[in-house]
């Protein structure tokens, strides 16, 4: 009975304990770099997890993760782009519910890699530059339409933020309030489609309280970290997921 509360009968204790340690090192990555910590999470929950549960647990968790980072870097967000990217967001997600099935994930991918190369490596937009309302509002819709199809779109939120030339401190401060709302949207989204929460809420209670752990040791960690190392590293962690991405979208065609 104490296991059965605490840990959900779709998967085993072992990887119930995994996925809370997993939880603080990813959200330590995230906060400490800026990204990569969602998507790695993401990966290892699809490998002992119902594919229909994957995504709105990870929702929740991320939701937890950002908040804490939301809090913690505070003072640092550029609000008026949160402001843009929300009205784009609240657009995708609605989209992106009724559509989702019917864009291949192979094409998917495939897109989301390429904005993300050209966003990190391309011309970044001027702070005064008159397309930045309209960039951030489609930016936003088009993150949280393809967070729908993969799970984790932040790579490429930080991707549309950075094209702005903010590092460290306001690239990851605004970044989290941007993942706050996205997966609180997608949280709506699963909860009105029916997803029952309640059954994962000890486990997930768990893993967001050791991601809060892993997001206070990562944004010390942000802190101390030289600006030049953080934007090579910011740029180097980019292009492996980029890579990654592709891989795997190109990968079904030779297996």
């Amino acid at each position: 009975m104490f296991e059965w509360f605490f840990f959900p009968d779709e998967i085993s204790k072992t990887f119930a304990i995994v996925l809370v340690f997993a939880s603080f090192f990813t959200s330590a990555l995230t906060a400490a770099m800026g990204l990569g910590g969602g998507v790695a999470l993401l990966a290892l929950m699809g490998t002992g997890m119902p594919v229909a549960s994957v995504l709105p647990v990870h929702a929740i968790v991320q939701l937890g993760s950002n908040l804490g980072r939301t809090f913690i870097q505070f003072k640092y967000i550029v609000w008026p782009l949160v402001l843009w990217f929300v009205l784009g967001s609240i657009v995708g997600v609605a989209m992106g519910g009724p559509v989702v099935m019917h864009i291949p994930d192979t094409f998917a991918k495939l897109l989301l890699a390429a904005f993300i190369l050209w966003s990190v490596f391309g011309t970044k937009i001027k702070p005064g530059s008159s397309i930045s309302k309209t960039y951030f509002i489609i930016g936003g819709a088009l993150t949280s339409f393809a967070s729908m199809i993969i799970g984790a779109a932040g790579p490429m939120v930080a991707a549309l933020i950075a094209s702005k030339g903010y590092t460290k401190q306001p690239l990851i401060a605004t970044h989290s309030v941007c993942m706050v709302f996205q997966h609180g949207l997608k949280i709506l989204v699963f909860g009105a489609l029916g997803f029952a929460f309640a059954q994962w809420a000890p486990m997930l209670i768990a893993m967001v309280a050791s991601g809060l752990v892993g997001t206070y040791v990562g944004t010390r960690l942000l802190d101390n970290l030289p600006d030049k190392i953080f934007k090579l590293g910011f740029r180097v962690t980019m292009l492996l997921l980029s890579l990654h991405m592709i891989w795997g979208a190109l990968k079904s065609f030779f297996y």
